[in-house]
């Protein structure tokens, strides 16, 4: 019998372990196996390159993703009482596991493994979008992601122009990547239970032609544009531009717009006049 399949049930490592999840780390374990494989096979093809996980606490993800075909994972967990569970895991993959004790935060893609490199992760709440942008500007070395957040995360992700969801993760997110929405998950599917659905999305990475090379100017103007809603442009830029109503009639927009008017193109524009005079006033 394969080695993963042979592991006893979650619920026991996790007991044997003690991993109670901190709410801290934002850890919200995910036991159900229909659903980690099918988190799993959404993100195939597996057989080729390297998957990155991100948080794997107890295993679950990675028992699926290793059972679903992977020919290599390389685990990040922070949380050090997690990796004696994890290297039993390692230690019935086959040498298809990898365990590294760090923040992912710190660590950069590229490093972990020929590519091509899937990121898939049920990820810890209170990070996740930090290191999503983490991963937006590492688009090159990246092939794809398949990745679980909480539900409203997914709807700011994917929102478009003029709806209340629409904001800087929007334009950001969609410019480096098309982003899909997957499926939902029932708060009741974790232990323990979040107070709100999560919600599992594909981002691939568009060809590099297509977007920023340097997506740090695209971060400051839409975090100027964002950062006050309900300012119309020319306000919200001032910190950004001498004259934003200068700027801004030069591109062909409207001084008196706001922010969630603009379309991901139009912020990319912005972003074009800041880096071009020097990136700051």
């Amino acid at each position: 019998m394969d080695g993963v399949a042979a592991l006893p049930p979650l619920r026991e490592t996790i007991a044997r372990h003690g991993l109670h999840a901190r709410k801290r780390l934002g850890q919200h374990f995910l036991l159900d196996l229909n659903l980690t494989s099918r988190i799993a096979r959404a993100a195939q093809p597996l057989d080729q390159g390297t998957v990155i996980e991100v948080g794997p606490g107890p295993g679950g993800l990675t028992r699926a993703l290793l059972l679903e075909g992977a020919a290599r994972v390389v685990a990040i967990e922070v949380d050090p009482r997690a990796i004696a569970a994890l290297r039993e895991l390692q230690a019935v993959s086959g040498g298809r596991l990898e365990v590294i004790e760090a923040d992912a935060l710190a660590v950069d893609p590229a490093t972990l493994g020929p590519p091509p490199r899937r990121i898939v992760a049920n990820l810890p709440y209170n990070v996740s979008t930090a290191l999503l942008v983490r991963w937006l500007h590492a688009a090159d070395t990246v092939s794809d992601m398949v990745l679980m957040f909480q539900k409203e995360v997914v709807d700011r992700l994917v929102a478009r122009p003029r709806s209340k969801e629409y904001g800087r993760l929007s334009v950001l997110a969609q410019h480096v990547c098309d982003v899909r929405r997957l499926f939902d998950v029932a708060p009741s599917a974790f232990v323990p239970p979040p107070k709100v659905t999560s919600t599992v999305a594909r981002l691939t990475p568009r060809p590099a032609s297509q977007r920023l090379a340097d997506l740090r100017p695209l971060e400051q103007i839409t975090a100027g544009a964002f950062g006050q809603r309900r300012k119309m442009l020319r306000g919200a830029l001032s910190g950004l531009f001498d004259d934003p109503s200068h700027i801004l009639a030069g591109l062909s927009l409207s001084d008196t717009a706001r922010a969630e008017e603009l379309s991901i193109s139009d912020f990319v524009r912005l972003a074009g006049a800041w880096a071009s005079r020097g990136g700051a006033r």
